[in-house]
């Protein structure tokens, strides 16, 4: 499929936000004209990336969501740090948290980034791993600026592919 037949598609869903995502978008090699694209016809646009992939020559318009894989997620070496320092305001680091050992080495990712004060912080809980209300309970306890949010995929479609 073309890019111009992605506009075009996305045209018939008379929305006016974008969200690329689906495995890891930056591993196609015109997902940075799509998105551009996209921001040009006056969408708004957010990108979801498992952070393993350079974000820092997006369009600027882009909302980026970066995942930070935490030890629990054996990807941990996939972290691509220096994206780190490509992050505004406008832009997300989400946690996935299965375990109090994730919730401690999240605290000290955040620290060393300052991420608190530079971008907005999701953290979410393991979907079956980690009860909600646990890591809601850390969070107050902590004191942290970051917003708690569940992954809402998986309360709606479990794992079911393709959803």
């Amino acid at each position: 499929m073309s890019i111009d037949d992605i506009v075009a598609k996305v045209a018939t869903f008379h929305s006016r936000y974008v969200t690329v995502t689906g495995g890891e978008p930056l591993a196609q090699k015109r997902c940075a004209s799509l998105l551009e694209r996209l921001c040009d016809k006056g969408y708004e646009v957010s990108l979801e990336t498992s952070g393993a992939l350079d974000i820092c020559g997006l369009d600027s318009r882009v909302v980026r969501v970066v995942d930070v894989k935490t030890p629990s997620s054996g990807e941990q070496d996939k972290n691509l740090w220096s994206n780190m320092a490509c992050l505004t305001a406008q832009d997300q680091v989400k946690f996935v948290i299965m375990n109090a050992d994730d919730y401690v080495w999240s605290l000290e990712v955040l620290k060393k980034y300052g991420l608190e004060d530079r971008c907005e912080v999701l953290f979410s809980p393991v979907h079956g791993d980690l009860k909600p209300v646990e890591l809601a309970d850390w969070i107050l306890r902590d004191g942290l600026k970051v917003r708690f949010q569940m992954q809402l995929h998986k309360l709606l479609w479990g794992d079911e592919p393709g959803r």
